[in-house]
């Protein structure tokens, strides 16, 4: 069975991925490095840390020095989520992405170099090609783009990744996903902060004419898609997409969200739109369903049902986030677009 070695474990897609890892492979050797930012919890992982094959190491990824005092059973791959990923923070202050996204992919870079990994699997983000033009779906061929500095230091990681295979023979696969939704969500983003909003009976913040078109896939078919690459035998490409068809406006899923929790419309309020705030993302995935034989299964209204009953039925999980630091920067985004 592969030991696998995942960064940003505690994490939305981390510990939603580890959870179904461990489920298919409860015999497979776990190391999670995680420092365990604002946007992490460890009651993310619930009972799997109680496992004697799981391990946990507490470190910030950029640090080479710490990371190679890692020694995973070997032969181990890498599955690198640890990321800052919010658009908006970005925005606010870029040099955390710097740090975390671009710096500390080179450190990982690095340290499979050294320790010689079977497979490094870069989890990535439509975001890297800048907006898509209507009726089209851009291909792992198309250019990069990034618009926002969210997106240009997950473009730069990806980068480094494929000089590293191309110049150091580092095995980097990278997989590039719409946005995904589920459970464990911090509630900064966008569904879960109108979500957690709606069920407290505060405001929900819509960017500008909420007319901007993403697709959404399921924190369990995305996870599925990551497991497969990691066990393919020998993958063909070095670049994927995953996606799930469920091409959505932001105004279309904030109105099903209102009616999915029953709050009031009048919560929902147009404000100043974010700066450079990109139109529409879609990708093209045929060529991971093609060669994995995989497709989304759950439906974009279940899997919006069943995300909204998981924090309906888990108040202590939010308020958990909603701290001192997440109201500062709640105040700091949205409270002159509300009071304006």
């Amino acid at each position: 069975m592969k030991n696998v070695l995942v960064t940003g474990g505690l994490g939305f897609l981390g510990s939603n991925f580890l959870r179904l890892w461990h489920r298919r492979y409860p015999r497979s050797r776990i190391i999670n490095v995680d420092r365990l930012t604002y946007a992490g919890g460890i009651d993310n992982l619930g009972k799997l840390r109680e496992s004697p094959l799981y391990a946990e190491s507490r470190l910030d990824l950029a640090d080479l020095r710490r990371l190679r005092e890692l020694k995973p059973k070997t032969p181990v791959t890498i599955v690198h989520f640890a990321a800052e990923t919010h658009v908006d923070r970005s925005l606010l202050d870029a040099q955390p992405f710097i740090r975390t996204n671009i710096q500390g992919t080179h450190a990982l870079l690095q340290f499979a170099r050294l320790r010689e990994a079977e497979r490094v699997i870069i989890i990535s983000t439509d975001e890297v090609y800048g907006p898509t033009p209507q009726r089209q779906k851009f291909k792992e061929t198309q250019p990069l783009n990034p618009t926002n500095p969210y997106a240009a230091s997950k473009a730069a990681a990806d980068l480094l990744a494929l000089a590293y295979r191309h110049t150091h023979d580092v095995p980097v696969y990278i997989l590039r996903s719409v946005n995904v939704f589920g459970p464990r969500q911090y509630p900064e983003k966008f569904m879960p902060l109108f979500i957690t909003n709606a069920l407290a009976g505060k405001p929900l913040p819509l960017y500008g004419d909420g007319l901007q078109e993403r697709d959404w896939l399921w924190h369990e078919d995305f996870c599925e898609a990551v497991r497969l690459l990691v066990v393919a035998r020998s993958p063909e490409h070095h670049v994927y997409h995953i996606a799930a068809g469920n091409q959505k406006r932001n105004i279309d899923v904030a109105q099903a969200i209102i009616s999915g929790t029953n709050c009031p419309r009048q919560l929902l309020r147009h404000v100043a739109d974010r700066v450079g705030h990109d139109t529409r993302y879609a990708l093209n995935d045929s060529r991971f369903r093609r060669e994995f034989n995989w497709h989304p299964t759950m439906p974009w209204p279940d899997g919006l049902k069943e995300t909204i009953e998981w924090y309906r039925t888990h108040p202590a999980w939010i308020n958990k986030r909603l701290r001192r630091s997440f109201f500062a920067y709640y105040r700091r985004q949205y409270h002159w677009r509300l009071d304006g």
